[in-house]
This record gives C-alpha cells, sequence and structure tokens, in this order.
C-alpha cells in the first residue's frame, strides 16, 4: 500500500488538512494518509525542515511526502518535486527542500508541469498540483510525466555554527524549540567533538548560564540524577536523537521547560568555549 505523509502550516482549525486527504482518497481510496503534523508556524521553513528532516527517515522507501508550508500558489513561482533518500517530496520552491537536504544531494529535481497549461486554474495548491502529483507517484507513474526534469531550484543556506579557532569557541545557535520546551541547536556531536580535540573540558554558554557537561542522551541524565534527592527541575545539556546539542530541564513543558527559563528563544546563540 502506498503511503503519502502530510507536512502544512494549515493548522487543525480550518478546512484545508481535511480537503487535502479528501481530495487524495477520492483519486485513490486506497492510500494510507499519514499525518506528520500541521502545527508548523506559518511559512517557518526552518522548524520544517527540522521535523520533516527526523521523520521522513522512519518511513519506508517510497514514501511521497507532500510539504505544504508557505505553498500558497503564486503563478511566478514553480511547484517542485525531489526525488532524494529513496523517496519523493513536493514542495513550493521556496527553498524548503535544500534545508531538509543540505548535506544530501537530491537523485533527481522535477519543475511539476501537469497544471501549467495556461487555461489551468489553481484556487489551492495542495489540492490542484500536490495531491495530483503525489498519487500519481502513488499509483506507481513516473516523475516524468508530471515533471520536467531542472537542475536546481531555489537554495536556502541552513544556519552552520563556526569555530573561533583564536578563542577556542563554536558559535552556534538555536533552530528548533520542541513540544517540552527543549531547546535544539545547530551544533552536530560530530562538530563538537571535532572542534574541541585535544583540549581538557568545555563551558556551554548562553545568556548568562552556563553547563560544562553534556549527557549521551535523556536517560544517562535521568540515572546520573536519581542518585541525587531531588533532580525535577534540573538543567541539562545532552546529544539528542538527531545527535545535536539539546538544552533541557528534566520533565520541563512549554511551561516550565528550557525556553521558559533560559528564555532562549529560536537565533539566537550558543557558545561552547574548549579549555
Amino acid at each position: 500500500m502506498s503511503i503519502i505523509t502530510l507536512t502544512s502550516d494549515f493548522g487543525n482549525l480550518d478546512y484545508r488538512v481535511a480537503a487535502v486527504k479528501g481530495k487524495i482518497l477520492s483519486l485513490n481510496p486506497k492510500v494510507n494518509i499519514i499525518d506528520i503534523t500541521h502545527d508548523i508556524q506559518a511559512f517557518n521553513l526552518i522548524q520544517t525542515s527540522y521535523i520533516v528532516r527526523n521523520a521522513y527517515k522512519y518511513f519506508p522507501k517510497g514514501t511521497i511526502h507532500i510539504l505544504s508550508v508557505d505553498s500558497f500558489y503564486n503563478r511566478s513561482r514553480k511547484n517542485i518535486l525531489y526525488k532524494a533518500d529513496g523517496s519523493y517530496f513536493l514542495a513550493a520552491d521556496n527553498g524548503l527542500l535544500s534545508l531538509i537536504f543540505f548535506d544530501i544531494k537530491p537523485e533527481a529535481i522535477y519543475e511539476i508541469t501537469l497544471n501549467n497549461r495556461f487555461d489551468d486554474v489553481i484556487n489551492f495548491t495542495s489540492t490542484d498540483v500536490f495531491v495530483p502529483a503525489a498519487v500519481h507517484l502513488a499509483n506507481g507513474g513516473l516523475p516524468e510525466v508530471i515533471g520536467r526534469k531542472i537542475d536546481t531550484s531555489k537554495q536556502l543556506l541552513f544556519p552552520k555554527p563556526v569555530f573561533n579557532e583564536s578563542e577556542k569557541m563554536i558559535i552556534g545557535e538555536v533552530t528548533y524549540i520542541d513540544n517540552f520546551g527543549n531547546i535544539i541547536s545547530n551544533i552536530s556531536k560530530d562538530f563538537f567533538e571535532s572542534s574541541g580535540k585535544g583540549n581538557e573540558g568545555f563551558t556551554i554558554k548562553f545568556r548568562n548560564l552556563t553547563l560544562s557537561r553534556v549527557y549521551s542522551s535523556h536517560t544517562e541524565v535521568v540515572s546520573d540524577w536519581e542518585r541525587e534527592t531531588e533532580f525535577h527541575g534540573q538543567s541539562a545539556a545532552i546529544f539528542n536523537d538527531s545527535q545535536l546539542l539539546e538544552l533541557t530541564i528534566y520533565k520541563g513543558s512549554k511551561k516550565n521547560g528550557a525556553k521558559s527559563l533560559f528564555g532562549l528563544n529560536v537565533g539566537e546563540n550558543i557558545y561552547v568555549e574548549f579549555v
């Protein structure tokens, strides 16, 4: 059974998500539709890229992903199809796919052309362009039938950490805040370890706070704190499931998690100083 996933900034109050699902089922009632999320902040491509990049890898190869973020129809903007990492990704040509695959070269890129006639009326990109293209692929159709192969698409630069050699310091930034209020940076474990090679220790600095240890997982944090009498509300740094440096509060939430207590926002700097 073919799988089509949906990611959007539509929210769940309006009709749009239901319309997309209804259109898919009207074209192929046997398709398996999976929601990744519809709670993306409006037009937020960085947030979308983090969620999709970490979710799509768990789906079978050949899955078709519709990414309806910043996707409202504009005749001067292409709609594109990426074939990448064994699956298909449909989105507006707004740079989103370049953020998701900043370190993976797509196997092919297509401009979706099935609705490009002058007399075609497109009211809603997701139902009028993405869904017919996705169902075509789900039915076993070739991307060349619905698209024109192109060499490149709009490119956006994913924010990368830098290492200041003279000060022995990584300068990274907050790129995502999850549902528990955890603060995720763009500092990967590999970059952290290669930058700090040969040094004896480090200090993680943000706002007026510091941490001097990074745990390998939330489980290690809990195991360590259980040796203490009170650890609820303790702060820590970990390398999360994506192997990115994360600031966390034990059993934190949106109200009392790292975002609330540390006061950090997306785009703010996090520093790692080696000694």
